[in-house]
């Protein structure tokens, strides 16, 4: 029901929430088998507006019982840019939805959707930082993935994720050095196809803040001008992985002013 909401315009009325509220309090959901779970959760999860299928599901109460990591990233507080902040699970529905948009595919999606489960439970004196939230995440991840049966190919782009996303957003044009250490463990150079899907999660994962949506993301430009400098250098040294990338970023930023 959430995944054929999710494609139409219209919003489900109260009426039909509520029934979908009333099936879950009933225990419909409960003595179900995960594996037979995941293929409607993909329905939701692949739709047009995944976003909108994952909002409904929390509504009706649905979330909670099939994916209780994610359900708690709702009202828990995350920086943005400067001091502003976000909540984790309207979040992510923005970015579902950003994937949705994009038409990105499951892995992308997958990842979107738990890779900051993880946060669900950081202290509350340490808020809206994060401690530690990998060492968590990492076998929650698994541990969801293993439940209902995911797809193997989905997992280790969510990994990658969880460790990778926020430090790519924090990627900078003036450490060259660690931009190519970066580009060689995010395997931009013998991964490409993973390292291009890993920027489209961090892409959804940035436009989905306000006033962002439908922008260019700048870190995916910043690494990928860097990974081209670095492709025709024989042999490729780290020194001169990051001699080109500090060469071609100090260029570009010229260029732009």
């Amino acid at each position: 029901m959430a995944a054929l909401l999710a494609e139409t315009d219209d919003d489900p009325g109260e009426e039909t929430l509520d029934l979908m509220a009333e099936q879950v309090e009933s225990g419909c959901l409960a003595g179900l088998d995960p594996a037979d779970i995941w293929p409607e959760l993909l329905l939701s999860l692949g739709g047009p507006a995944p976003g909108k299928a994952f909002r409904v599901l929390r509504i009706c109460g649905a979330l909670q019982v099939v994916l209780p990591e994610v359900d708690a990233l709702f009202g828990v507080p995350q920086l943005s840019d400067g001091q502003n902040e976000v909540d984790l699970g309207a979040h992510l529905l923005r970015s579902l939805d950003e994937a949705g948009r994009r038409e990105a595919p499951l892995p992308v999606r997958f990842a979107l959707l738990v890779m900051n489960v993880g946060k669900g439970d950081s202290p509350r004196e340490h808020l809206p930082h994060h401690y530690k939230h990998i060492d968590r995440g990492g076998p929650r991840i698994n541990s969801i993935a293993e439940r209902f049966g995911v797809p193997a190919d989905c997992v280790p782009l969510a990994l990658t994720a969880l460790s990778e996303c926020e430090r790519v957003h924090r990627a900078s044009e003036v450490r060259a050095g660690p931009v190519a250490q970066m580009l060689e463990r995010l395997g931009a150079f013998d991964a490409p196809e993973s390292f291009a899907l890993l920027m489209e999660v961090c892409s959804c994962d940035f436009t989905a803040h306000s006033g962002r949506s439908g922008e260019a993301y700048p870190k995916a430009v910043l690494l990928e001008t860097a990974r081209d400098a670095c492709l025709p250098i024989e042999p490729a040294t780290p020194e001169a992985r990051a001699e080109a990338i500090a060469q071609a970023l100090r260029s570009q930023r010229w260029s732009n002013g």
